[in-house]
């Protein structure tokens, strides 16, 4: 897991969203409002969102392209778990958090990273 990771509002522009994911490396960015968990972009709703709307007046908000209700776990939901319903739902990365207060995120490459650590060490 992430822990404190970067999030944005859900004001934020799609150009610049897309160049802070680019430039820090992120595919996926928790969406806030008013400090409040709201959703999650990755980078795939972005080029979605750009090729959809290409042509088109004024520059989309991140709030009208993420997706709304994010799968969110507390910090003790057992990991398991975890990547059970990412695989089950198809997505990419869950949000953690405590109450409203986003404390982490854990992402498909985190799951890699933890597997590799396994195996490296023998314990799976």
């Amino acid at each position: 897991m992430t822990k404190q990771p970067f999030a944005v509002e859900t004001s934020l522009g799609v150009k610049a969203a897309q160049k802070m994911m680019i430039e820090r490396h992120f595919r996926h960015l928790p969406v806030v409002e008013g400090g409040r968990v709201v959703g999650v972009v990755s980078d795939r709703d972005i080029l979605l969102a750009q090729i959809a709307h290409q042509g088109l007046d004024g520059e989309l908000a991140i709030g009208d392209v993420c997706s709304l209700n994010p799968y969110t776990v507390s910090p003790d939901t057992p990991l398991a778990e975890v990547l059970e319903t990412m695989a089950k739902r198809h997505i990419g990365s869950a949000l953690v958090a405590e109450g409203d207060k986003l404390v982490g995120i854990y992402t498909a490459t985190d799951a890699c990273r933890h597997l590799a650590q396994q195996l490296r060490t023998g314990k799976l």
